[in-house]
């Protein structure tokens, strides 16, 4: 697989190395149990994939190529590059403009451009709608754009699949721009229906059934579907794919379910028919990245540490896997750890940033889960894991347990 040319401070002299350990250890990825760091007082386990996946290394190398081949230039991001805090203070830092923000709205109108600026679209890649206003105003914005090659997989999908007239369901966050993009790129192909859950495939069916009435339809997927869309013909074909960062045994289920009833409405011999097989469309990094959770979580351990961007997707799955198992903290960096009787993190449940007390035992050896989301720096990784260390009386140099489990392999 491609290197990319990456800013060593997102890089790490611990994490970097475990990674290669492991690397040399299991070259096809076979093995999804987590490396294990034994200070004494308290052991780390930590995540066999995790980090800075390819989509995201992409997209940092092209940003940093950007700054350096344009002094003087004035240099905006679409978005987020990627939903990492440190990774987009860093740019902005540098002299990179937003102008939007997650949500759509503008922050500097593009309509302000000039012809000379640099715009970057970020790894979640960006609709048909903003990439043609963008070529109106003459931003040549392909020169630095940073679409993930699995999101653009997917938009292929989408094209495959119109092409035979299959409707596209697209399993995703509505207000994720990157379920925006594939909305927008999937429509130019065909009839298209955006899905947020399982909660909403099973109306969905009811309605494909006959059991959910038009204005109910019309009410739950406004916004959702593409324009002219009729569910009374357009339900009858369908084929499934998806935002790339959600979990992979959910986009499973609703595919599964569908198909299950469209069986039931046209009968298994008329099955192909009616449903496109299509192969799961989540990208390789989140299908380790939940790999590599599923092996952390055979573990017998005391609490989970899961790190990364709030808004970030892909963390915030993995953060769910980890509280149907264990206390889970969710923390964007070190500095959400206080102390080791409070710490502050993202509460998936109310979805706000709240302090917990307590949140450390008092028992010897603490064992310690941790992990972070594909686009957090492993540097930061770093930091939290010398937080946790540090924090404990009498525990061995972590130099000396990172040399230890170099000379074990």
């Amino acid at each position: 697989m491609k290197s990319f040319n990456i800013p060593e401070f997102y890089r790490s002299p611990i994490i970097s190395r475990i990674k290669m350990i492991r690397k040399i250890k299991d070259p096809k990825k076979q093995d999804f149990s987590p490396t294990v760091l034994d200070f004494g007082p308290v052991v780390i386990y930590i995540a066999r994939h995790f980090g800075f996946c390819f989509g995201v290394e992409n997209a940092v190398e092209i940003s940093f190529r950007a700054l350096e081949e344009n002094p003087g230039k004035r240099i905006f991001l679409l978005s987020q590059m990627i939903h990492n805090p440190e990774v987009n203070n860093d740019l902005v830092s540098r002299g990179v403009q937003f102008l939007m923000e997650p949500n759509g709205k503008e922050i500097y109108p593009l309509e302000k451009l000039e012809k000379d600026d640099i715009v970057i679209i970020p790894a979640f890649g960006t609709t048909l709608e903003i990439e043609n206003r963008l070529s109106e105003l003459g931003i040549k914005s392909q020169q630095y754009n940073t679409t993930c090659p699995f999101v653009e997989r997917v938009w292929n999908k989408s094209g495959q699949l119109g092409a035979k007239d299959y409707t596209i369901v697209v399993h995703g966050k509505p207000s994720h721009e990157e379920t925006k993009a594939t909305f927008s790129h999937a429509k130019q192909y065909g009839t298209v229906i955006v899905l947020k859950d399982m909660e909403e495939a099973k109306l969905l069916g009811e309605y494909m059934l006959g059991q959910l009435d038009r204005e109910k339809f019309d009410e739950l997927f406004k916004g959702r579907t593409s324009e002219n869309f009729n569910p009374e013909k357009q339900l009858d074909r369908i084929g499934v794919i998806n935002q790339t960062t959600m979990l992979a045994s959910e986009t499973q289920a609703i595919s599964d379910y569908l198909k299950k009833i469209l069986k039931e409405k046209f009968g298994e011999n008329e099955i192909k028919n009616h449903f496109a097989d299509t192969r799961d469309t989540l990208c390789y990094a989140t299908n380790e990245n939940q790999e590599a959770t599923f092996g952390l979580l055979k573990i017998p351990a005391d609490l989970a540490l899961v790190v990364g961007g709030y808004n970030s997707s892909n963390t915030t799955h993995i953060a769910e896997l980890c509280a149907q198992k264990l206390p889970t903290y969710f923390i964007k960096d070190e500095s959400e750890i206080i102390s080791a009787s409070t710490t502050r993190h993202f509460d998936l449940e109310t979805e706000k940033i709240v302090e917990t007390s307590n949140w450390m035992s008092t028992k010897k050896p603490m064992h310690i889960i941790l992990t972070s989301g594909a686009s957090c720096p492993d540097s930061v990784v770093d930091r939290v894991l010398y937080k946790i260390v540090g924090m404990f009386e009498n525990c061995l140099d972590v130099e000396n347990v990172i040399r230890a489990e170099e000379k074990r392999q």
